[in-house]
């Protein structure tokens, strides 16, 4: 690579990596709402106030963050197409196939919430909410260690 394009490189790495922490950040945090307002009763001032903290969460700061990881992340794969050949990175794009996946189960539940249907209880999301950070911690191993 020129020294341009590796500069480049890092600078889009260091985005990836900041809109991955904000994604994360997300989906750690998602669960626990649904926690709370899970044990909340429905119509109730908490219930309501809960489903303006998912949806700005889910809508301000989660999507545009999984959108800006997937752009910064696969600019650096179109930059450096050797690193497809990496079984480690294999691993990786599969759990954050995952990630995506409870993602999108993540955004389903907060419309169930949203229009008062919600069929899980607190425990259910309590166990939910290990999710994320498990696949974040191998996920990081991965691409750190390498194991393979």
């Amino acid at each position: 690579m020129s020294a341009t394009l590796t500069s480049a490189y890092m600078w889009i790495k260091a985005l990836h990596v900041i809109s991955v922490i904000f994604w994360m950040a997300g989906m750690a945090y998602l669960p626990r709402l649904f926690v709370y307002h899970a044990e909340a009763k429905v119509g109730s001032e908490k219930s309501e106030t809960f489903k303006i903290m998912e949806r700005r969460l889910l809508r301000g700061i989660i999507n545009p963050a999984m959108i800006a990881s997937f752009l910064f992340g696969g600019l650096m794969l179109w930059l450096n197409p050797a690193l497809l050949s990496e079984h480690w990175l294999h691993a990786k794009l599969f759990l954050v196939v995952v990630m995506t996946a409870a993602h999108g189960f993540f955004a389903r539940w907060r419309k169930d919430f949203e229009a008062d249907r919600n069929r899980h209880s607190s425990r259910f999301y309590r166990i939910v909410n290990e999710v994320p950070p498990t696949l974040v911690v191998v996920i990081v191993i991965l691409v750190i260690v390498r194991p393979f």
